[in-house]
């Protein structure tokens, strides 16, 4: 098979190479999925530009926990019926925290366990589905995993992301009133098209004032974070009584400083999302709620840009970036079996 691969971290240019590996064979209680597509997100980046001090876990790598495809055969204890299936993965490299698996999806086939194939909806393409293990598990447990949001609240900081924009698109679907924060008007257009009450240019407008004004001076029940360390002290003065600051990241600053009183004067919660770290069950509602999205069309990715297999250092630089959009590596369509 066909796969992009990495032997040391380091920039995506100068670590990255394509060649041929040997084809996967699924063993006891996986699947064999024939890749379609690979999507790329900001932690597959990070993990192989050795980021926070990350180091090889195997000596190759390949990269990315994201994709989507077809069921091409299966391993013993897993049901024959499974083959030819559509399918979209989550995790399929494993977390942080742990050595995980080698093999991701940058290439043609990937054995892993069963679980990991969720059936992936007739309305979505190969592409979009691809855009739906980290982001959307993650957008999952920040917008439901601690109780409905329903005529609440809810803070998106940073929406225009892949994990923001999705996360706009649940709590919309779940009934909340939404403000987002974004950075330019372009990325406010994509906010609105999505759904948004409320948008904030953070750039031009004073956010907290905003989001006071959106609420009748009462602070949102909900936050939803991309960067702790930019935004917390921001985040506290737009908070609830009793709000809850879930936060899938903290890039600017990997250990933050957490102001104590500032959070226990209003009861805070704060939650780190790991969308790696889903308990089964949580899992499972996430999946279902996914399911239901997007065969009812509220839930979309929005694909910013599609690169070959052979252009995967390009499509690194553009994750690096932070362009908007997701970025999505195309792989074989033709039907291998």
């Amino acid at each position: 098979m066909r796969a992009a691969f990495y032997q040391r971290t380091g920039p995506a240019a100068e670590v990255l190479e394509l060649g041929d590996r040997p084809d996967p064979s699924p063993a006891q209680g996986e699947v064999l999925v024939h890749l379609m597509a690979s999507g790329i997100n900001p932690a597959d980046a990070k993990r192989r530009a050795g980021w926070n001090g990350a180091r090889m876990a195997h000596p190759l790598v390949i990269p990315h926990c994201d994709g989507a495809g077809v069921i091409e055969a299966v391993g013993q204890g897993v049901d024959a019926d499974r083959i030819g299936q559509r399918v979209w993965l989550w995790n399929a490299q494993g977390g942080y925290g742990e050595a995980g698996r080698a093999f991701g999806t940058a290439a043609e086939l990937i054995a892993l366990p069963a679980a990991q194939a969720v059936p992936l909806a007739d309305a979505l393409s190969f592409e979009e589905g691809a855009c739906l293990g980290v982001p959307g598990l993650t957008a999952w447990l920040a917008v439901l995993g601690d109780g409905p949001v329903t005529d609440r609240w809810v803070l998106i900081q940073g929406a225009a992301g892949a994990v923001g924009q999705t996360c706009l698109q649940v709590a919309r679907a779940q009934g909340a009133r939404t403000i987002a924060t974004v950075g330019d008007g372009d990325s406010a257009g994509i906010a609105h098209c999505l759904g948004a009450e409320r948008v904030i240019d953070r750039h031009r407008e004073p956010v907290v004032e905003r989001v006071r004004e959106a609420t009748g001076g009462r602070g949102v029940s909900r936050i939803i974070e991309v960067d702790l360390a930019a935004n917390l002290e921001t985040d506290i003065a737009c908070l609830a009584p009793s709000g809850m600051i879930a936060s899938y990241s903290s890039s600017s600053n990997p250990t933050p400083t957490l102001p104590y009183y500032g959070l226990a004067d209003l009861g805070a919660r704060l939650r780190f999302i790991q969308g790696f770290r889903l308990a089964p069950e949580e899992r499972r509602q996430a999946e279902a709620v996914i399911a239901r999205m997007s065969a009812e069309g509220s839930l979309t990715p929005q694909i910013g840009a599609t690169f070959p297999l052979d252009r995967i250092a390009e499509a690194h630089a553009r994750v690096e970036r932070g362009a908007r959009g997701q970025t999505v590596l195309t792989l074989s369509s033709q039907d291998r079996r």
